[in-house]
């Protein structure tokens, strides 16, 4: 029956990861810790490598269909290191009961974050995939000569650094940021800020792994594989859906799922605060 659950619960994160560029990854720690037995700070270091693989295997499909800007997620990805770094080293000081709080209410900002992108989602249009062509033009350039767009590089450095400390200290990919972080700092197209957001998971989450490594947290890594095969399966799926079908309905359903895991995430850990 664990086995089960690890595979539905993999494959909705995957499908989730690949269709709309983040939320998935928002499942795995409730997933972990409430169906699969892991302690927060176990499912915390787990889920990075769930959301980690998938978002590699997501970005992979991604590019293949042409919706990934490689150089903007490389370099968005690099920059969110250091909030990464930061926030892993972070979790470490912080007791489990306000960990699974401060989770809870992430949920909740990212199911409004969801429900926000839904009714001011617009189809992209045929000028916005032309334009799109130019968007992974450098910020800053040293050759020939120096060019630098300053504001543009300040707000990618902002965003880049909370991405990163949401993912570090959580352990989630962060794409609910990351998609809204694109569109913003950089005037993405929705549709290349969902591919290009797989990149920037994939960096951050091996980032907040590599600062976990040597804490002594060891999930069971036999779950967390098997939860990390059925969400990189779905992450292919979830991108052939993006390519073929209208995912309003589809963000719309798991911004409920989320809400409901959120208050059933809350209820187990606001008593444990008190």
């Amino acid at each position: 029956m664990t086995i089960v659950v690890a595979l539905v619960a993999g494959a909705l994160i995957g499908i989730s990861l690949g269709a709309l560029g983040g939320g998935g990854s928002i499942l795995a720690v409730p997933v972990l810790v409430y169906a699969l037995d892991q302690g927060p700070a176990q499912a915390t270091t787990g889920s990075l490598v769930v959301v980690g693989v998938t978002a590699v295997i997501g970005a992979i499909a991604a590019h293949r269909a042409g919706s990934v800007l490689l150089g903007r997620g490389v370099s968005f990805g690099l920059v969110a290191t250091g909030g990464a770094v930061a926030g892993a080293k972070a979790a470490a000081l912080v007791p489990e009961p306000v960990l699974l709080a401060s989770f809870a209410a992430l949920m909740l900002v990212v199911a409004t974050v969801m429900v926000v992108r839904l009714f001011r989602g617009r189809h992209q249009s045929e000028q916005d995939r032309q334009r799109a062509a130019a968007l992974d033009d450098p910020i800053i350039t040293f050759s020939p000569t120096f060019a630098c767009q300053c504001p543009r590089a300040l707000k990618v450095v902002v965003a880049a650094t909370v991405v990163g400390l949401l993912t570090g200290f959580l352990g989630v990919g962060g794409g609910f940021l990351v998609v809204p972080a694109l569109l913003l700092a950089l005037t993405l197209p929705m549709q290349y800020a969902a591919g290009t957001s797989l990149v920037v998971i994939a960096i951050t989450s091996a980032a907040a792994l590599l600062a976990r490594a040597g804490s002594g947290i060891s999930p069971d890594w036999a779950l967390v594989l098997v939860l990390t095969a059925a969400a990189a399966a779905g992450a292919v799926l979830g991108t052939w859906i993006a390519a073929h079908t209208d995912t309003r309905r589809l963000t719309a359903a798991f911004a409920a799922l989320v809400v409901a895991v959120a208050v059933a995430t809350a209820s187990q850990a606001l008593p444990a605060l008190a």
